[in-house]
């Protein structure tokens, strides 16, 4: 009987790991990503737990500790960590619960203004002519005017609960992704690929939502990311002329209008928001570069 000698088992393939895989490793080698990132988790932490990290009622006054300064300088009290306002209420538990209005308008109204341009901005690049310069805004006027003064009116509509208080930042920021998206669809549409994907007989839509809108993606994270800082500094503005949600909720930007008012009685009472909104807005930023970065592929090279 012949000797059967038994062949070696054949190697497979090693699995190909996935995009997410991919740009997830990307993403966290990016040092802006992490920091960045970062500090907007612990943002949302802070929002979520606001409640249950505040040591004190954010709502609660006490005439007689009226501007206690914060721990470490003299006349401060116990538990007061980052002092009191004039009205004697804690400016750490301010803070805290001024982080859920920040971060609810920033997420509400990037999302509105993201879906609205992106949209319009891929029928836009898409069909050209007449179309595209009906649905495009108005030059200059997503680049030449500031976030905050076309806000104001906006804000002065009627309507003081926080969902409504998301539609001005949102009512400007979608010609930012619209222009963006636009004139990445008009470059993109010329491409072999999407010659390939007409040719071939595919829907307009399967090419703008499957082919085109991928390689978008890269600048459109990037621009999200952007627009939630410009929403939260939208938000303080409005806050600041009180436009905003009503005065008993606390906002970073109520806090610095009124430490504003008594900045030479309690400085802390401006600086801490400030600091907190400057520290937010340039982490949006930090986080937008990153993530262009990460997944752009051109930038990586």
């Amino acid at each position: 009987m012949a000797d059967v000698t038994a062949s070696p088992p054949l190697a497979l393939p090693a699995p190909r790991r996935s995009a997410f895989a991919r740009h997830l490793k990307a993403m966290l080698r990016e040092p802006r990503v992490a920091i960045g990132g970062g500090f907007i988790l612990l943002l949302l932490l802070v929002a979520i737990f606001a409640p249950f990290l505040a040591p004190k009622d954010p709502l609660e006054q006490d005439l007689m500790l009226g501007t206690l300064p914060p721990a470490g300088y003299a006349g401060a009290e116990p538990g007061y960590w980052l002092g009191t306002d004039d009205l004697g209420r804690d400016v750490l538990s301010r803070v805290l619960y001024g982080t859920r209005v920040a971060l609810t308008v920033a997420f509400v109204a990037a999302g509105l203004a993201g879906l609205i341009g992106t949209a319009l901005g891929l029928i836009a690049g898409w069909d050209g002519g007449r179309a595209g310069r009906g649905i495009s805004p108005p030059p200059g006027i997503s680049v030449g005017l500031p976030p905050g003064p076309p806000s104001v009116p906006l804000g002065a509509l009627p309507g003081s609960r926080l969902p409504s208080r998301t539609a001005p930042p949102a009512s400007i920021g979608w010609t930012r992704f619209c222009r963006v998206v636009r004139a990445e669809t008009q470059a993109q549409a010329s491409m072999d690929y999407v010659v390939a994907a007409r040719t071939i007989g595919f829907s307009r839509l399967h090419i703008l939502l499957r082919e085109i809108l991928p390689n978008v993606a890269p600048a459109l994270i990037a621009l999200v990311s952007l627009e939630m800082g410009i929403a939260v500094i939208v938000e303080a503005i409005l806050s600041f002329v009180g436009l905003s949600v009503s005065s008993d909720t606390p906002t970073w930007g109520g806090m610095i209008a009124q430490g504003r008012q008594i900045v030479y009685q309690g400085w802390w009472v401006l600086v801490v928001p400030l600091t907190v909104l400057f520290a937010t807005v340039l982490a949006f930023n930090q986080l937008g570069d990153g993530l262009r970065r990460a997944l752009d592929p051109v930038m990586r090279r």
